[in-house]
């Protein structure tokens, strides 16, 4: 009998696809958006049930029926950290969406304008590097008067830099290349050029460097309420929750800010990943892979 030809087995076009690495981090993606929306929405989810005062349930420890425990007026932990999460993540999102703003505006008013406009960004790109990153943060935020405009203000004006610096590059990456100087040798105008060829081009790296900044952005807003100068006492936002649990750990109630603190710390965990992805999505390098 004849022999086959001893082959060896291929395996289906479809399931390579869904094997590569590309297919793989954008299902990550999804799934940290996912799971990012929900943690937005998260008050809306559960509602105002767990938040009442409940003094017969009291510094309960975690159980089935409240899985991150109850605080000293019996408050569901797991329902006032979702809320908290979900408050966090707004706040977060406003102050990284203003910060990032600045940057592109800044970035590309660098790499556009004259050399001597292009100087005095450079230079407060690197004075701002330069000084104490958290000092500086508590010295504006201070100076301005605390609360929301206080925090908004503070963490806005001091988290841009380093996505300036990326937008400058790029432009001036851009500007320079073949197909922008026959743009303009055929007559095109500015506007033209940069709504053609400079946005298509920046808009990936301003979402991607959007999604890398968020994570930051919330830690120092937890950090600055837990220091008293973020968020007023009244409104239940990760860094008041902890501010609160640290006169209880002392009496052994470690679940007051043990669980939020590392709910907190998940979800920026979360959005590094998302970013990460995303940036691998962006990047021509690893995107075929």
């Amino acid at each position: 009998m004849p022999t086959l030809p001893n082959h060896p087995p291929t395996k289906p076009k479809g399931l390579v696809y869904l094997g590569n690495r590309r297919s793989r981090t954008l299902a990550i993606a999804l799934l940290c958006f996912v799971i990012f929306s929900t943690l937005l929405l998260g008050a809306q989810l559960v509602g105002t049930e767990g938040l009442e005062i409940a003094l017969q349930t009291r510094n309960q420890p975690p159980s089935l029926a409240h899985p991150f425990g109850t605080d000293w007026l019996g408050r569901d932990m797991f329902a006032r950290t979702l809320h908290g999460l979900s408050l966090s993540l707004w706040v977060g999102l406003l102050t990284a969406i203003c910060s990032a703003a600045i940057g592109l505006v800044l970035g590309t008013v660098s790499a556009t304008m004259n050399s001597k406009v292009d100087a005095v960004i450079t230079w407060l790109i690197d004075v701002f590097l330069s000084l104490p990153h958290i000092v500086l943060i508590i010295l504006i935020a201070f100076a301005v008067g605390g609360g929301v405009p206080g925090l908004l203000i503070s963490v806005s004006v001091t988290h841009w830099m380093g996505l300036a610096r990326l937008l400058r590059a790029e432009v001036l990456q851009i500007k320079n290349s073949d197909y922008v100087q026959l743009s303009y040798k055929l007559g095109h105008s500015s506007l033209w050029i940069a709504r053609h060829h400079l946005l298509p081009h920046l808009i990936p790296q301003f979402m991607v460097g959007l999604v890398l900044l968020f994570p930051h952005v919330i830690l120092h807003e937890a950090g600055l309420t837990f220091l008293g100068l973020g968020l007023p006492p009244e409104m239940p936002a990760i860094g008041v929750i902890l501010s609160e649990a640290m006169r209880y750990l002392s009496a052994g109630y470690w679940w007051l800010g043990v669980l939020p603190g590392v709910a907190l710390l998940m979800a920026v965990k979360l959005f590094d990943i998302l970013g990460a992805s995303l940036r691998s999505l962006l990047d021509p390098k690893t995107s075929q892979e």
